[in-house]
């Protein structure tokens, strides 16, 4: 890339008789040329795999029996995935791959009536879908036929992050859950207990209530902070 740069000699004039700086650049100038070359380059070439859907360092040989080839390509297996877990699937090596594309029938196993009904625009709107909800994907641990948590640890995540229910079937978010078991409250306790149990708490962490003790002041604060969320919650309105 070549930019030209226009460089002017200013020149000198008198007019009036007071000097003026004006500048000709209809007289004496130049015209350098130089180089733009960025420091760094603005683009990166990105290289693309030739075969779609190869996985790059697959280390499973192909499934086709007597093949010495790489399993670096995967085809659909007996077990479709669902909601109970990721499906199976097998792999070839670039060949073998082809000749099960091309003998594969996505209608297989289906009568007339279910290959007609596949084949129309709708089809799919009728499946079962997961309702649209704000804790979607939290409110639950996977529901995997081979999901295993011994420690308890996805599944504890879980149920810290699941909104609970009152009797009366008010949902409970997370930090009101908090803010009662700051408080020592129960799920169902009303306005009135609300206070009185603040109230009981403030008498027994502020210095000004307990002869003062400032060694509990961080504890009123998190009595006084779970008050605040809970007194303008709609649990307790």
């Amino acid at each position: 890339m070549v930019a030209g740069a226009v460089i002017d000699h200013g020149q000198a004039r008198r007019r009036e008789g007071r000097r003026e700086e004006l500048f000709d650049f209809g007289g004496k100038w130049s015209c350098h040329g130089f180089h733009l070359r960025p420091k760094f380059p603005i683009w990166k070439p990105v290289r693309h795999d030739r075969f779609h859907g190869r996985v790059r360092g697959a280390e499973q040989a192909c499934d086709r029996a007597g093949c010495d080839g790489h399993g670096e390509f995967r085809a659909p297996g007996s077990h479709a995935s669902g909601f109970d877990g990721p499906g199976d699937y097998r792999w070839f090596c670039l060949d073998h791959i082809r000749e099960f594309n091309s003998g594969y029938d996505w209608f297989a196993g289906m009568n007339a009536e279910e290959i007609s009904a596949a084949q129309h625009p709708a089809a799919g709107w009728d499946s079962e879908t997961r309702a649209f909800r704000p804790t979607a994907g939290v409110d639950e641990a996977p529901r995997w036929a081979d999901f295993k948590d011994p420690l308890d640890a996805i599944s504890r995540r879980a149920r810290s992050f699941r909104p609970h229910q009152r009797a009366d079937g008010r949902v409970i978010a997370p930090e009101e859950r908090r803010a009662l078991e700051t408080l020592g409250l129960t799920p169902e306790a009303d306005r009135k207990a609300l206070r009185n149990r603040y109230s009981q708490l403030v008498r027994r962490y502020h210095p000004d209530k307990n002869g003062g003790d400032r060694s509990l002041e961080s504890k009123l604060q998190r009595v006084v902070d779970a008050y605040a969320v809970l007194k303008g919650s709609a649990l307790f309105a």
